[in-house]
């Protein structure tokens, strides 16, 4: 069995400088992820850069919104005909409930267009299970700000992420009362958490972050990382006969390779790529672990860039750590253990969040 695991954390060394890096050096800072990047790029110790694929890419130019809303409709219905007539259904829940198509290929204006029975084309049952959709992409834009809230006692990042995941929405969506009063509910919660941000707001109508906190504290079900290597090492396997039957070889993982398709991972999750990485059930070759810890050091990288470029627009150097802290609540088991952020590195994170949020409230009060 091969694990690429150094057992390093390339960012702990971020740890315990995250105030003063943030007040004082953010722009160092960013120079030193950049060249780190540029580095892992081009060494020979680290050639794999694997990048979005083309077809990746032209899915992320193109969401649709410049889309007329009766394109979306027809072209929703065609992708719904295709997925039941290879899931052998003739609608979306099965005689026992049971969903019989992969709404995660649907993008939110195309969901929302049918949870709205937009064209009066969708049966009861589509309408159900695209709202659940819906539902649940909120939830899951939430559970980050959610968990970092468990460590800092701090509910304003959840009603930020709850204004952004609002005004992500398609225009359709923009346009109905019950967007406007969610929206506006959230702005009232994002004024309370700024005079008293550990105290989660009540009594303000239409809240949906209040109703999201309210739910029970459940554990959504997840696939046992055994079931995500196997998933993943068939994707492998299909990318790989797909190039050969192509006539481009075999499927390479290091882009100096002059010959052979080079694997692409942009559709591939984090927790697959931590899988990869792990490699418990010894599924993968070192080189392919190898280039899955890259991929995933790479986005890490990319999301605390994230966090840092908030920081600097913002003018709060809180929002630094706070941004780790997202990434980190947003990590499985397997991810964290991949990537080495550790509990420590958490505390790291949480104690800079604290001390810096502290000496804020004092320059405030001055």
């Amino acid at each position: 069995m091969t694990s690429v695991n150094t057992g390093l954390n390339p960012y702990a060394n971020y740890g315990s400088a995250y105030a003063r890096a943030a007040a004082t050096a953010q722009p160092s800072l960013a120079n030193a992820l950049n060249s780190n990047e540029s580095a892992s790029s081009s060494s020979s110790d680290a050639a794999t850069n694997l990048t979005l694929s083309e077809a990746a890419r032209a899915k992320l130019a193109s969401s649709g919104s410049d889309k007329d809303i009766a394109t979306v409709v027809t072209d929703l219905r065609a992708k719904l005909a295709a997925q039941y007539v290879a899931a052998k259904a003739t609608g979306p829940l099965d005689k026992d409930g049971k969903l019989t198509i992969d709404l995660s290929t649907l993008d939110r204006r195309s969901l929302y267009a049918m949870a709205t029975n937009n064209g009066g084309t969708f049966t009861a049952d589509e309408q159900k299970v695209a709202q659940a959709e819906l539902g649940n992409r909120f939830n899951a834009a939430l559970a980050p700000a959610a968990g970092t809230a468990k460590l800092t006692g701090d509910f304003s990042g959840i009603y930020k992420a709850a204004l952004d995941y609002l005004d992500a929405a398609g225009s359709e969506e923009k346009a109905s009362a019950a967007w406007s009063a969610q929206r506006e509910a959230v702005l009232k919660g994002i004024q309370a958490t700024e005079q008293t941000p550990t105290k989660a707001p009540s009594g303000i109508a239409n809240d949906p972050v209040a109703a999201y906190l309210a739910q029970p504290d459940t554990t959504t079900p997840v696939q046992d990382i055994a079931t995500v290597a196997k998933s993943v090492r068939a994707a492998l396997d299909a990318q790989a006969k797909a190039a050969k039957e192509a006539g481009k070889g075999e499927l390479v993982y290091d882009i100096r390779r002059k010959t052979g398709q080079l694997a692409d991972f942009s559709a591939v999750d984090n927790r697959s790529l931590s899988a990869m990485s792990l490699n418990q059930d010894g599924l993968f070759s070192k080189e392919e672990s190898f280039a899955a810890k890259q991929v995933l050091d790479s986005r890490n990288r990319t999301s605390i860039l994230e966090a840092l470029q908030a920081s600097q627009k913002s003018g709060d150097p809180s929002q630094f750590s706070l941004g780790i802290l997202n990434t980190y609540s947003a990590m499985s088991d397997e991810e964290r253990t991949a990537s080495n952020w550790t509990p420590s590195f958490r505390d790291n994170a949480v104690a800079s969040y604290k001390s810096t949020n502290h000496i804020l409230s004092l320059l405030k009060s001055g």
